[in-house]
C-alpha cells in the first residue's frame, strides 16, 4: 500500500421516503482491493453513484490524495480517474462492443473516427480480459456475460486510479471469473485500487483485503478479510445469524406436468427432451452459452423453435408463443430483469400485477384496491425494502427489483415456474427468503425449473439436475450424483 488514495467524511444522501446514506465515512489505500458488502438496500450502490458523480450527497465531502474534490457527473469522476462498472449494464444494443468501449470517446477536436485504430484498441482490452470476440460485434447480441465482459474492457479503457464494481461477477463462470481476478491482481500490482462489491462472500475472500459492512445506509464495520470469518460477515450485514444456506424440505414429487420433446431453438446445434413433475425443482447446470437460457426461451416461445414439441399436464401446446406457453400455465423469470423483466418507469404495484390483469378487474374498470392489496400481500412477503407500493422500481436496489420480477410471477399463479438466475444480484439474507418461497412453491404442488450460474445454489436446491453443454442436455443426475464433481466434469 502506499498511502490513502481516497477519502469519504460523512456523506449523507436522503430520497422521497428513505435515507440511504447516513454519514458515511471511509478511506482507500491505492492499491487496495476493498469489498463492500451489505443487504439489499443497505446503500452500497448509492455510495457508489455518489462517489462517481451519478448522485449528489446532501451533505458530506470526498477527498483524493488529502485533497477535497467536487465530482458534478461521471465524465468528471472519469478525467479524476474514477471508472465504475454498474451492477445493471450501461451499454447501447445497437453499437458494436468497440463503440461501446469507447463511448463518448470516438472522434477527439472534431476529426474523422479511425474506426480502425478503435477496433484495434477495443480489441487489446478484450484480449486482456480472455474476451475472444470482433469487437464489431453489436454488444444486443451478445448474452448478459458477454455483455459483463464488455463492460469490464470498458473500464480498463480509462486511466483509472479508483475502479468500482458493482456485482461485476453475477453472471460470471468460474473460469471467467479466475480471468477477472487475475485482472483485478494486475491492477493492484499497479497500484490502482478497487472497491468489489459481491453478494458471493466466498469471492470476498479469494479476491479482497480488507471488507466494509454496510446496514441501512450506515457503515457497521471494517476489517481485514484475514481478522473476519464469514459467519461474522452474515452477522454484520443482516443483523441476526443465518444458521444454514439452504432451508429444508420434505420431497414429495408427484406426477408429471410438462414434458419436452426433441426441442430445437432455431440456430440451434441439438435437441432436447426431458421433463418435470409436480413438487420437484429441476436445475439446469452448465456453463454460460451452453444453451440454459436460450433453451428455455425457446420452450416458453420467446425464440422461435425449429423442431420439436411441448406437453403440459399432458396436453401439446398447439403454437409456440409466451402467450400460449403462460395460458398453458408457465411462468418464465427472466434473466435480465432491466430489458425484460420489468417496467422501470412504473410502480411496484404495476410491475407485480402487470403479469395477471385478470385478478384485479373489478365490475367494470381495474380494482385499485386489489391492485393495492395484492402489491402489499407480496412487498410483505418477499421482504421487497420500499417506502411505498407506489415507488417506482428504477428507485430500488438491483435485489429489490429482483423481489420484484419474482412477485410479479409468483402472482400469476402458475403451475410451472421457470426461473433463470432467480438469486442474481441478491443478497444472502434475501437469498434465503427467495428459496423459501421456492420451497413453499414445490410443498404447495408447484414445479419449478431453476437455471444458475451458483453451483451452491444447484446442489441445495435441486431434487434432480441436467447438465448442458453446446445446447444440448449431457447428463441427468439424481440422488449422490448430485454434486460439484459430476456436474463440472459433465459441464466441461
Amino acid at each position: 500500500m502506499s498511502g490513502i488514495f481516497f477519502e469519504v467524511r460523512n456523506i449523507s444522501k436522503s430520497f422521497p421516503g428513505v435515507k440511504a446514506l447516513d454519514s458515511v465515512s471511509m478511506s482507500i489505500n491505492r492499491g487496495e482491493v476493498r469489498a463492500l458488502v451489505g443487504e439489499n438496500g443497505a446503500g452500497k450502490t448509492t455510495l457508489m453513484k455518489v462517489l462517481n458523480g451519478n448522485y449528489k450527497a446532501d451533505s458530506g465531502a470526498l477527498f483524493i490524495d488529502g485533497c477535497e474534490v467536487c465530482i458534478t457527473d461521471p465524465t468528471v469522476a472519469a478525467h479524476m480517474g474514477i471508472s465504475i462498472i454498474f451492477q445493471e449494464l450501461n451499454l447501447v444494443n445497437g453499437l458494436s462492443i468497440a463503440e461501446n468501449i469507447f463511448a463518448g470517446r470516438l472522434s477527439e477536436g472534431g476529426r474523422p473516427i479511425r474506426w480502425r485504430e478503435i477496433r484495434k484498441k477495443a480489441k487489446e482490452y478484450l484480449d486482456r480480459i480472455g474476451f475472444n470476440i470482433d469487437p464489431k460485434i453489436e454488444v444486443g447480441k451478445l448474452s448478459v456475460a458477454g455483455k459483463q465482459m464488455v463492460e469490464i474492457a470498458k473500464a480498463l479503457s480509462y486511466n483509472a486510479q479508483l475502479i468500482l464494481m458493482d456485482e461485476p461477477s453475477a453472471s460470471l463462470t468460474q473460469n471467467e471469473l479466475e480471468k477477472l481476478f487475475a485482472i483485478i491482481r494486475d491492477l493492484k500490482q499497479k497500484g490502482i485500487a478497487v472497491i468489489y462489491i459481491s453478494h458471493r462472500l466466498e469471492e470476498i475472500f479469494s479476491i479482497c483485503d480488507s471488507v466494509t459492512v454496510m446496514r441501512d445506509g450506515e457503515i457497521i464495520g471494517t476489517s481485514s478479510v484475514q481478522d473476519v470469518t464469514k459467519n461474522r460477515l452474515v452477522e454484520m450485514m443482516v443483523g441476526r445469524e443465518i444458521n444454514q444456506a439452504f432451508p429444508q424440505r420434505e420431497h414429495h414429487i408427484q406426477e408429471e406436468v410438462l414434458r419436452v420433446e426433441n426441442l430445437m431453438r432455431k440456430g440451434g446445434k441439438a435437441k432436447i427432451s426431458f421433463n418435470l413433475h409436480r413438487g420437484e425443482v429441476l436445475g439446469i447446470a452448465g456453463l454460460v452459452g451452453a444453451g440454459r437460457t436460450e433453451a428455455m426461451r425457446a420452450l416458453y416461445g420467446v425464440d422461435y423453435i425449429a423442431g420439436g414439441s411441448v406437453f403440459v399436464k399432458g396436453k401439446k401446446l398447439q403454437s409456440s408463443s409466451p402467450r400460449a406457453a403462460k395460458d398453458a400455465g408457465i411462468a418464465f423469470l427472466t434473466e435480465d430483469r432491466k430489458d425484460e423483466g420489468l417496467t422501470i418507469d412504473f410502480s411496484i404495484k404495476s410491475n407485480i400485477v402487470m403479469a395477471n390483469l385478470k385478478k384485479i378487474v373489478g365490475r367494470l374498470f381495474l380494482s385499485n384496491a386489489k391492485e393495492n392489496a395484492i402489491a402489499d400481500e407480496y412487498i410483505q412477503a418477499i421482504k421487497i425494502k420500499t417506502p411505498s407500493r407506489t415507488q417506482k422500481v428504477l428507485n430500488l436496489s438491483g435485489g429489490n427489483q429482483q423481489k420484484v420480477v419474482v412477485a410479479k410471477w409468483f402472482n400469476t399463479d402458475s403451475d410451472i415456474i421457470i426461473m433463470d438466475e432467480p438469486t442474481r444480484g441478491i443478497d444472502v439474507g434475501a437469498k434465503y427468503e427467495i428459496y423459501e418461497i421456492i420451497n413453499d412453491l414445490v410443498s404447495h404442488g408447484k414445479a419449478v425449473i431453476m437455471i444458475s450460474s451458483e453451483l451452491p445454489e444447484v446442489l441445495g436446491m435441486s431434487d434432480r439436475v441436467l447438465v448442458m453443454k453446446s445446447d444440448a442436455i449431457v447428463a441427468e443426475l439424481t440422488g449422490e450424483r448430485i454434486n460439484a464433481v459430476d456436474i463440472m466434469n459433465y459441464a466441461f
